[in-house]
């Protein structure tokens, strides 16, 4: 539907190493006098040191800010085109959530605007429902409300504040990364070596510069933000002050991670697990577990409250889990005591017991709460995963799209091509390996429940910082989760570029190399670990940055005249309380452009609305026109907007064509050659899309043509004469 096309005139650890290892520990913020600084003993040579580091960090946050706003700039020529080309350029669900923010704007005052989202009557025909209870859209009204407090409408206009602020937050985003590799490595060139690395591969880090409002976009930065607050945390030898710094720091950033994603609690969910993990292998003390979790129970529960009490909040998983892991911890006491096949033994019958009581919990909770909200991510999990094939037309419209399959390979080949995969796998097995060594000394151990704890800490000093092991873990099973779904490799990618930073500035892996050849020293061993970062950064800018500025001077523009005149239509010829009825990611283009009324939109949440959105795409279904026109009104819909690129889509394979979907559901057979399930039977009635634009009598008794071009067609319901209201069939009928 919107197109891009080229402007006129443009371009197309050791035991040797104990002492060093546990200097490295010690440095919160440089390579050099870590204790002086940790100690507050601020040195020139170390602030100077210091404040160098953080100016590369904000200098490459910078970059990274301009560059992907430049990208944005050049692509859709933003500052030439029309509003509603604009606004159009806000896609899909993007579209809607920036609606809200020009919804508050638009508003008399602010109260005003408030009410009106929390009696919102417009995103939803027939229905009245709170929009900061539902849906993740603060930031919108954090910014709205900025803006108009700001002296800055003179001279800014409110899209760009909102766009720009977007693009801010990768600055954020890459300033956390730098951070968490400096921490790790205990010098900022791998926090440099890591900005560097998530720049060059924006393809796979990011996708902000066409997707500006999606919610990742705003929450991924402050997550990042959050990692390196409990990496910092878990370092030794803090102060406790700084302690205390790190806890809020680490409250904040997942109280504002929460409350900006809709998909925060399953993000949070692996999380824990790498805790509770690391909590099994005694690699965290009793105290650090539970203010890991007890703050990110501390964010979920904020956000819960500001949401109005929001139900899937306190029925999701990781509630529950954090819950089940204190409760049968507590009652467990003597869970790391013993001989290591004890332990091991007292573990998996811990984590049985944890399990069946989160499942527990959670299946009560949502029983009590008559919670239905997330239950299509659970359908779209198990589908996934099972063998065979699904019918759910929930679950297959998540598996049909590209975005929820497996990895593909060549984000591995782009990876390697930065230099960023070798290293990071190298650092990936050398930790795990360390990892292993480090879990089995552990549970080795002996000794009475009061110095468990105690021996641990002393124990895996030389084995594996749990700084580390966090990371470790984190980098694992979130890279996990994006090879089993694409769309979350934007979680993992970014943190891969700290991981193997660490890994290339870090000791562990030069000392282990170095021993190998038998040329192990310390002189040696700084050498390398400042000489081969500062050589691979050299080798990327020769090699990337005549790329970079190729990038940069390739000129496109917006173009997307269909939906430009059907909004202007829309706009100029539709009362402004028509409601309208079509695909979710055109609604939201609808909504934003012209602000008129929707029958159903993409932020999918919510169980009544994913069964009326099913209800209304029988218009790309065989049905009846009756049928159709019952289930339209019965939405309040006064017009529907049918699109050739869904009524006739070739974009999917047969069977993930949003036409099979519906004919699939309803058990009709599919449209083209191939195989059928052999319950599934030939429709009776023809595709009402397609058969509406014949004009026979039976469709011109119900609807009338008001609209057309080569990409669209609206049709006005006219009002149902009574005879016909009483032949017509019930709505939710299958023929």
């Amino acid at each position: 539907m919107t197109t891009l096309r080229q402007r006129k005139g443009s371009k197309g650890k050791e035991a040797s190493l104990a002492a060093e290892v546990q200097s490295q520990q010690s440095n919160c913020c440089t390579h050099h006098h870590p204790e002086k600084i940790l100690q507050g003993d601020w040195s020139w040579r170390a602030i100077i040191w210091t404040s160098v580091g953080w100016s590369v960090s904000v200098g490459l946050g910078l970059l990274c800010c301009i560059y992907v706003a430049t990208l944005h700039e050049n692509d859709l020529w933003f500052s030439n085109i029309k509003e509603v080309e604009r606004e159009i350029s806000f896609r899909t669900e993007c579209g809607l959530y920036y609606s809200y923010y020009k919804q508050m704007l638009q508003a008399p005052s602010i109260q005003e605007g408030l009410s009106e989202l929390i009696h919102d009557n417009l995103t939803e025909s027939k229905r009245t429902i709170n929009l900061l209870q539902r849906m993740n859209i603060y930031q919108e009204v954090f910014l709205s409300v900025l803006y108009r407090l700001l002296p800055v409408q003179s001279y800014l206009e409110p899209v760009y504040f909102y766009i720009y602020t977007v693009f801010s937050l990768q600055a954020v985003y890459v300033i956390g990364l730098y951070l968490t590799a400096w921490l790790l490595s205990g010098s900022w060139l791998a926090g440099t070596l890591a900005g560097v690395w998530y720049i060059l591969n924006r393809v796979d880090t990011t996708r902000v510069e066409f997707t500006i409002s999606l919610r990742e976009n705003w929450s991924l930065p402050f997550f990042a933000l959050q990692i390196t607050a409990i990496t910092c945390y878990l370092r030794p030898q803090l102060t406790a002050l700084q302690q205390k710094v790190m806890v809020w720091l680490m409250y904040v950033t997942t109280f504002c991670f929460c409350l900006t994603w809709q998909f925060n609690q399953f993000i949070l969910l692996v999380q824990a697990l790498i805790i509770y993990t690391l909590d099994c292998v005694d690699l965290l003390t009793t105290t650090q577990v539970t203010t890991l979790y007890l703050v990110q129970v501390s964010g979920l529960l904020s956000v819960w409250l500001l949401q109005f009490c929001n139900s899937m909040i306190l029925g999701s998983l990781v509630l529950s889990f954090i819950v089940s892991a204190l409760f049968i911890r507590h009652c467990q006491s003597g869970l790391k005591t013993g001989s290591l096949l004890l332990r091991l033994g007292k573990l998996l019958l811990h984590s049985t017991l944890v399990l069946f009581l989160t499942f527990i919990i959670n299946y009560l909770t949502k029983k009590a709460l008559q919670l239905r909200s997330d239950e299509h991510i659970f359908k779209f999990i198990k589908s996934k995963f099972a063998l065979g094939s699904t019918r759910d037309f929930d679950a297959s419209l998540y598996l049909c799209e590209e975005a929820f399959g497996l990895l593909p390979l060549d984000t591995l080949e782009r990876l390697a091509g930065t230099l960023l995969l070798y290293p990071y796998v190298f650092t990936l097995l050398l930790l795990s390996g360390m990892l292993a060594v480090a879990a089995l000394q552990n549970l080795r151990s002996k000794g009475c429940p009061g110095d468990e704890k105690k021996g641990a800490a002393e124990g895996r000093v030389e084995a594996l910082r749990p700084d580390v092991a966090y990371n470790l873990l984190h980098t694992l099973l979130y890279g996990l989760l994006a090879f089993s779904t694409m769309r979350m490799k934007y979680i993992w990618t970014g943190h891969m570029c700290a991981v193997a930073a660490y890994g290339v500035c870090g000791s562990e892996l030069w000392t282990l190399l170095l021993k190998v050849l038998h040329c192990n020293s310390k002189v040696l061993l700084r050498l390398v670990r400042y000489a081969i970062p500062l050589l691979m950064i050299g080798y990327l800018y020769y090699k990337f940055w005549p790329k970079l500025m190729e990038e940069l001077s390739e000129l496109r523009e917006f173009y997307d005249p269909d939906t430009v005149e059907l909004m202007t239509w829309i706009n100029t010829k539709t009362p402004k309380q028509a409601v309208f009825a079509g695909s979710m990611q055109l609604l939201a283009g609808i909504k934003l452009c012209t602000g008129r009324v929707l029958t159903n939109h993409p932020h999918y949440e919510d169980k009544d609305l994913r069964e009326r959105t099913r209800q209304v795409y029988q218009v790309y279904a065989r049905r009846s026109p009756e049928e159709v026109y019952d289930i339209l009104r019965a939405v309040g819909a006064d017009y529907v907007v049918l699109e050739n690129s869904i009524c006739y889509e070739r974009r999917h394979r047969r069977g993930c064509r949003l036409r099979d979907l519906l004919d699939l559901a309803n058990g009709h057979i599919m449209d083209g050659p191939g195989e059928n399930d052999p319950d599934l039977v030939p429709a009776v009635h023809p595709r009402f899309c397609e058969a509406i634009k014949t004009e026979g009598v039976a469709y011109t008794t119900l609807f009338t043509k008001t609209f057309q071009n080569k990409t669209f067609y609206v049709y006005r319901l006219k009002k149902k004469r009574k005879k016909s209201a009483k032949n017509s069939l019930d709505p939710s009928g299958t023929q």
